[in-house]
């Protein structure tokens, strides 16, 4: 396989990876709490000034979490990345980094959930409801799939 070729494909399937993980935690918390779950935490379920603050405690710690699986995520990508030059097809090392990659994104979506169901624990049965069917809707949008 010609070098360049190669820096090609390394560049193409790390993007891919990269990719994916965005995307799938982008269906767990839309936009980063950017949007749709931000406004609805803080625009329509009417929190008491305790919950706000207790969820923008939440917000907080899960930003600092957020960053740190991030950086993982990308170092997993970049191992991947090597190890797809190395061995220039499926072997071990790309198995291996592969498997770190997906564990990245395991990590990543099993603390996107903690941070979703400790703000759930901050709520009133009627607004986890409410909170509920939103999360639900998000998951399921054709916007995410």
């Amino acid at each position: 396989m010609a070098p360049a070729l190669r820096y090609v494909l390394v560049a193409v399937l790390s993007a891919a990876v990269a990719l994916a993980a965005s995307h799938f935690a982008r269906g767990l918390m839309p936009a980063r709490h950017g949007s749709e779950l931000h406004q609805l935490m803080h625009d329509r379920l009417d929190l008491t000034a305790e919950q706000q603050t207790k969820i923008d405690q939440l917000e907080k710690d899960f930003s600092n979490t957020r960053t740190a699986l991030d950086a993982q995520l990308r170092e997993s990508n970049m191992a991947l990345a090597r190890a797809i030059e190395a061995e220039q097809k499926i072997g071990p090392k790309v198995s291996a980094a592969v498997d770190a990659s997906h564990m990245a994104m395991g990590d990543l979506q099993k603390a996107t959930l903690a941070h979703v169901f400790a703000m759930r624990s901050v709520l009133t049965p009627s607004q986890q409801a409410i909170f509920d069917r939103e999360i639900a809707r998000a998951l399921t949008s054709p916007n995410n799939t």
